[in-house]
């Protein structure tokens, strides 16, 4: 007796489309923050931001309270310089044991370029900070360097070091805490909500974008090499066997 040929379900892997969509994104945060970045520049649409953030800022002064105080130059130490980039070299030198050469390099591009981004973009914008800050303050204050900062470590770490399902939980806590930075820094009185939200769309859109913009362009060389995409199965059939 003959046995049917039994043919595998071919399965692709949907890696390629999916570094394609966090490209996308990270894509459209950097628009939204060029965006809100003019919008706080223009004169004629300057006055109407302007009226957002007095309210967000007397929101906040009316919710101030000494533990939140206290937490918020918490989050604000821990993203400054002095804390953040000793983060940062110890991300880079975990990647490197492991040696994930493209992964490095985008970690240390996006680092790069987000720094290399805010001093220009403060003065090109050159805002006056808020009244009474709790906090020492220095520069324009938008963009927000600590919301750039926060948003580019935190997001930056996970693209670095994870992978597959994983990515999607702690991607989430990312998030978090970049928002915890940058809202704690309007909290204090150190920055307007358009600095932080303007520096929070373009440090994730850099966090994002860089690290996918290097994967899908490796995709596409080994695309062009004829090598399947990562994770992709190729078609098996399983032989015939006869019975007597």
């Amino acid at each position: 007796m003959t046995l049917p040929i039994r043919h595998h379900k071919h399965v692709s892997a949907p890696l390629p489309a999916l570094r394609r969509r966090v490209l996308v994104i990270g894509l459209v945060l950097l628009a939204l923050g060029v965006v809100l970045t003019v919008l706080v520049r223009v004169p004629s649409t300057a006055s109407a931001v302007q009226r957002v953030d007095d309210w967000w800022y007397d929101l906040m002064r009316d919710l101030r309270r000494a533990p939140a105080v206290s937490f918020s130059k918490v989050l604000s130490e821990v993203f400054g310089t002095a804390i953040d980039w000793p983060i940062r070299a110890l991300v880079a030198i975990v990647i490197a044991v492991r040696r994930h050469w493209l992964a490095l390099t985008a970690w240390t591009v996006t680092v790069a370029v987000s720094e290399v981004s805010i001093g220009p973009i403060k003065a090109l914008v050159d805002r006056p900070r808020p009244p009474g800050a709790l906090i020492a303050t220095s520069a324009a204050s938008y963009p927000s360097g600590h919301a750039i900062a926060s948003a580019v470590t935190a997001i930056g770490i996970v693209m670095a070091l994870t992978s597959g399902r994983r990515r999607l939980y702690w991607m989430i806590v990312a998030v978090i805490v970049a928002a915890l930075v940058a809202l704690s820094r309007t909290y204090l009185a150190a920055h307007w909500l358009t600095d932080v939200l303007g520096g929070s769309f373009l440090g994730a859109g850099l966090a994002l974008g860089i690290p996918e913009a290097f994967e899908v362009a490796r995709d596409r060389r080994r695309a062009r090499a004829g090598a399947p995409p990562p994770g992709k199965r190729v078609d098996r059939i399983s032989p015939s066997r006869h019975r007597r």
